[in-house]
């Protein structure tokens, strides 16, 4: 092995184990590169194509009219929706970001503060899946763009669920925080592997791992993680800059998120629509920033031959946002109008309608007993109740 290559992989190796990389970006402390192996996965439903879920909530406000109402805007989205199911009638939970968004992860209204940061008292949706379905962590994560109220949504205090099922968390910059950093200062920067490099590693990751099954699932997992971080350089993520940067960087977490780990579940919390309180410009531009990323993610998906007929998303907003401009020529969201309390909701997937608009009107509080349904997990302390029309 060359000398590159061995300086690569003390990098990668260090990055991975010492908490440059994976263990000190908000995954639970201390969390093995063990916690990736891929070993049996629990049952999910069997009457169910879908094995895979991609919960997308827009947190900062995005009204129906500067999406589906204006479809050159969503190219993606309206694609997503001609081949899915369009809820153009989503009523959302309240006002605030914060209690807005945990609202979709929990089926509660959650009444809260705009200055709130702290865990709620109810179940999330990936503590409902973890502990019913018996998931491991490994298999449930979330990424955010709005910092750290939005780490609340991965998991609440209810004493009969928390922590120990909640999901892995990571922000929008990822592996890219200051421990990495010093780690990539130390090392340089590695290169993508060719394909008989790779080969090689392989090879010895199956010689360490001969007749020792906990070692064949350590090499395994440090295998994902490896690529995960080779993955992370090479395709850009850190390189993400503008208006949106942060909702983009958290959408391109989950696709290299998905196509190295191929969790069961993946939610992307968005944020920087919140910037129209000042710009509508702006506004629009993260709208269709985030339309490019979602469309990047869902290519991803029906290019990957795991993912693609397993795969269902569902995205819709937090709330929408006031039906006026405001006198700095941005919107608010407050008015009380069906611009801002109404939103639509696109449902993707291989269990699905095609082409359906179910003009019902149903409520943000409803994904996630939706989404526990679809899996085979009851969301028992959830208010919501299952979306009507989805399934073909």
């Amino acid at each position: 092995m060359n000398p590159s290559e061995t300086s690569r992989r003390t990098f990668l190796k260090t990055a991975a184990i010492t908490g440059g990389a994976l263990v000190g970006t908000g995954l639970v402390p201390g969390l093995s590169p063990l916690a990736f192996a891929r070993g049996p996965r629990s049952p999910l439903r069997d009457d169910r194509k879908t094995k895979h879920i991609v919960l997308i909530a827009f947190a900062g406000g995005v009204r129906t009219k500067e999406t589906f109402g204006m479809p050159a805007n969503v190219p993606n989205l309206t694609a997503m929706a001609d081949e899915g199911v369009l809820f153009p009638r989503v009523r959302t939970a309240n006002l605030g970001h914060f209690g807005a968004s945990m609202s979709i992860f929990t089926g509660i209204s959650e009444p809260r503060g705009i200055r709130e940061n702290s865990r709620g008292p109810d179940p999330t949706l990936f503590e409902y899946l973890r502990k019913d379905l018996g998931l491991p962590q490994s298999d449930v994560w979330i990424t955010t763009s709005g910092g750290a109220q939005q780490v609340n949504y991965s998991y609440g205090l209810h004493a009969d669920y928390g922590p120990k099922y909640g999901a892995n968390t990571l922000d929008g910059d990822g592996i890219f925080n200051k421990e990495f950093q010093e780690v990539l200062e130390a090392y340089g920067m590695p290169k993508p592997m060719g394909e008989g490099e790779k080969e090689i590693l392989d090879r010895l990751r199956g010689s360490l791992g001969a007749g020792d099954e906990e070692s064949a699932r350590e090499a395994e997992a440090l295998a994902r993680v490896e690529q995960y971080i080779l993955d992370e350089l090479t395709r850009g993520t850190s390189d993400i800059t503008g208006a949106g940067a942060a909702d983009a960087k958290a959408l391109r977490l989950a696709r290299n998120l998905l196509s190295i780990f191929k969790p069961r579940v993946v939610g992307v919390v968005l944020q920087n629509a919140d910037i129209a309180h000042g710009s509508f410009n702006g506004y629009m531009e993260v709208i269709r920033r985030n339309d490019a990323a979602v469309g990047e993610l869902w290519n991803a998906v029906k290019d990957d031959a795991e993912l693609a007929d397993s795969t269902a998303f569902i995205i819709l907003p937090e709330f929408g946002r006031d039906a006026d401009l405001n006198a700095r020529r941005g919107l608010d969201h407050g008015d009380g109008s069906d611009d801002l309390n109404y939103v639509s909701c696109v449902a993707w997937g291989p269990d699905f309608k095609r082409g359906a608009v179910v003009r019902d009107v149903v409520r943000t509080i409803d994904v996630t007993p939706t989404i526990c349904d679809l899996l085979g997990a009851s969301a028992r302390h959830s208010r919501g109740g299952r979306m009507p029309g989805l399934y073909a």
